[in-house]
């Protein structure tokens, strides 16, 4: 088998591209929440069912983007999603009812299943395992430029043009990186490294969930996501209603979230190599955990203010910068043959956590931050229970005498 060709500058440019394609389907729409809501009439849950279908939608591509990559090459693939992207911006922008937005919303989702799922797989395909880890923690550290300024360009957008102007931006950034994407990225998957066994897609998840270390990895970057996805919407909400903020001030204020999953994740590429996996995910999962309580102690006590929401949501996404290359990375090298189908598992368990949490809350929101403390709580101790696993296992193999 040839050796991989090593990737350019321009193929890791357009491969960092490609990652900004999802928080233009989740982060970008933030601010809109509220906006939609009062423009259409909604319900907080019907309100929140426009974002969370997103969720929902994304969560379900990626099991089959990550599968399909496996069988029938990358870049096809890709480049399938990144047209449903489009096609999806175009119908929300032009929405003029509840359901047709939901539908807009699903089919745009859809389309964004496919950047973050088929990024790690490439990547996986374009470096050695030993560069693997810092190389997904620097195309996320790129990545995060997206949910830094999504929010922010968000809020300016509705503020100043309403909130429609959000989804032709999204249109507009997603034809330049389809176009870049279609330009540059090359195949790196080729036939000669594709599954030739008869392996069903059934049987390639049968294999994957069969493995506790790989359910643990899965789950907790999951309930991680779930976690800092319950704040944010819940922030986006209750800065706009409970504390009569703009939306552009919270789009300034969510660039906490980005800062600290940057941090997070700058820290994931000095330790690559030198602390383990199944550390550097429990670490995260503490961190989690700390934060949460932290919040829950400040807003019990009555100090109910910006930075009460978004400084505790900066140290969960400082905990996601932290232990997420690491789980991402074990996880697909769990059954190396299923590394694309593993990444779209691993995917799936990020979207669907965040969607089944944000619409719970939704259908929990009444007004003040309680329901966003029960949720985010609720997270963060599955975030715990599930990092730890890894470590415990770890511990006991070292402690068990040799067969």
């Amino acid at each position: 088998m040839n050796e991989p060709q090593r990737p350019g500058r321009t193929f890791v440019f357009a491969l960092a591209l490609t990652a900004l394609v999802t928080p233009l389907a989740v982060h970008l729409f933030f601010p809109v929440i509220p906006a939609v809501k009062v423009a259409l009439g909604l319900t907080d849950a019907h309100a929140q069912l426009t974002f969370s279908i997103a969720l929902f939608g994304m969560a379900f591509a990626t099991l089959f983007y990550g599968a399909l990559s496996d069988r029938y090459g990358r870049r096809p693939v890709l480049l399938s999603g990144l047209t449903l992207f489009l096609f999806g911006s175009a119908v929300s922008a032009f929405a003029e009812t509840a359901n047709a937005l939901v539908l807009g919303r699903f089919v745009q989702a859809i389309g964004a299943g496919c950047a973050m799922t088929l990024v790690r797989a490439i990547a996986r395909d374009a470096f050695r395992a030993e560069q693997l880890i810092k190389a997904i923690a620097y195309l996320t550290m790129f990545g995060t430029l997206g949910p830094m300024v999504s929010p922010v360009i968000g809020g300016l957008l509705i503020d100043t043009l309403g909130w429609r102007s959000v989804f032709g931006f999204s249109l507009i950034a997603g034809s330049v990186i389809t176009l870049i994407a279609y330009l540059v990225m090359r195949e790196t998957h080729p036939v000669a490294n594709r599954s030739k066994t008869q392996e069903s897609i059934v049987q390639s998840y049968v294999a994957l969930f069969s493995r506790l270390r790989f359910n643990a990895f899965v789950f907790q970057t999951g309930f991680n996501t779930g976690a800092f996805m319950v704040m944010a919407v819940a922030a986006a909400s209750l800065m706009t209603e409970l504390l009569h903020r703009p939306a552009t001030e919270f789009g300034l204020y969510f660039l906490l979230f980005p800062l600290g999953f940057f941090t997070g994740n700058f820290i994931s590429t000095r330790l690559g190599g030198r602390v383990s996996t199944e550390t550097m995910v429990l670490a995260g999962s503490l961190m989690a955990m700390v934060a949460v309580v932290a919040q829950v102690v400040v807003l019990s006590s009555g100090w109910v203010m910006p930075l009460a929401f978004f400084l505790p949501g900066t140290f969960i996404t400082m905990a996601q910068g932290i232990s997420m290359p690491f789980g991402q990375a074990a996880a697909m090298a769990e059954i190396p043959r299923f590394a694309g189908t593993a990444a779209g598992i691993g995917v799936f368990m990020q979207n669907f956590c965040a969607a089944v949490s944000t619409q719970v809350y939704g259908l929990l929101a009444d007004g003040t931050p309680r329901p966003m403390m029960v949720m985010a709580v609720l997270c963060s101790v599955l975030t715990l229970v599930f990092g730890a696993i890894p470590y415990l296992l770890k511990r006991v193999a070292a402690a068990s005498p040799p067969a």
